[in-house]
């Protein structure tokens, strides 16, 4: 069975996008991602994504337009990824090792996991388009 794995391209102004630094498991330990997690048994995709992002960041976000297809994270999951803003709060690293917001320009100054490296080209292509 394959798993759904969820997860938010967290726009702000000027075409920033929050990175968050993971902190486990040991493999992806110091990598970074766009915030998310899995869905539940029961749970839309999109409310495991608003859920993930409370949990995760202490915010509430807006879900715009979906980001590409699904990318395939390995043999057993399978990530989908949806542009978002914070609608409520301000992003906290809760489960993370610590959150960064990279402008236009930096988008690549971090480690992205080899998961999330080809959806951040995705976001930014969108987000050229805008």
């Amino acid at each position: 069975m394959t798993v759904i794995v969820v997860a938010a391209a967290i726009v702000g102004d000027g075409g920033q996008v929050l990175a968050a630094q993971r902190g486990a498991p040991a493999a992806l330990r110091g990598g970074w991602e766009f915030p998310g997690g899995k869905v539940d048994p029961g749970e839309s995709e999109l409310d495991a994504l608003v859920r993930e992002c409370r949990e995760e960041l202490g915010v509430e976000i807006a879900v715009g337009e979906r980001v590409g297809g699904d990318w395939a994270l390995g043999k057993e999951y399978v990530l989908r990824v949806w542009l978002a803003t914070v609608a409520a709060g301000t992003p906290r690293p809760k489960e993370h090792l610590a959150l960064r917001w990279l402008a236009p320009g930096a988008y690549y100054d971090v480690p992205w996991l080899a998961g999330d490296l080809p959806v951040m080209k995705a976001v930014e292509k969108l987000l050229r388009e805008d």
